[in-house]
């Protein structure tokens, strides 16, 4: 078995909400083992076998029976997490923002270079494998990306991102057995 995460896109926002014991339920119908979610904003942590593929396909059918909404989900094994937060591809400074936005395939030579090519003085974006690493220069809500520009390169509902702090603390967690 795997330890992996679940990172459910655009959930709790809105009418879209789903709470944390119905997807913990949904994961384990699912197979998973030792099942826990991570703050309301969609992290799943599990155990279990599989490809990323098979798991994500059944768990949107699972959370889409459930819900009533499409839920895209994103699924990285631990140690595929433990490696994007190992990466340093720039500086953070005081009042920088970090997130790390997780892609539902790794993208293309030229998908890497357009992504890449939309940093400016305010965001910079940095492409590893099926990730990119998006440092802001203050808020995130100061940026000046549109979810339009990523859909263009990617395609709808092709990224989930999460805040690097975030995330630090959902892998301190994981390493300490939660």
């Amino acid at each position: 078995m795997t330890t992996r995460v679940a990172f459910l896109r655009a959930v709790n926002v809105g009418k879209r909400r789903v709470p944390n014991a119905r997807a913990v339920k949904i994961v384990e119908r699912g197979g998973g083992r030792g099942v826990w979610a991570y703050i309301n904003s969609g992290n799943v942590v599990f155990e279990m076998g599989g490809t990323r593929g098979a798991l994500e396909r059944d768990f949107e059918r699972a959370f889409e029976r459930e819900f009533g909404f499409e839920v895209t989900t994103f699924v990285r094994t631990h140690a595929e997490v433990r490696h994007a937060l190992d990466l340093k591809p720039f500086r953070i400074s005081t009042g920088d923002t970090y997130f790390i936005t997780f892609l539902k395939s790794r993208p293309s030579a030229k998908q890497r270079a357009a992504l890449e090519a939309l940093s400016n003085a305010f965001d910079s974006l940095v492409v590893d494998k099926g990730e990119v690493h998006w440092r802001m220069r203050g808020r995130s809500t100061d940026s000046k990306l549109t979810t339009k520009a990523w859909e263009n390169i990617l395609g709808s509902r092709r990224s989930t991102s999460r805040n690097v702090t975030m995330l630090r603390k959902l892998n301190a967690k994981i390493e300490a057995g939660r």
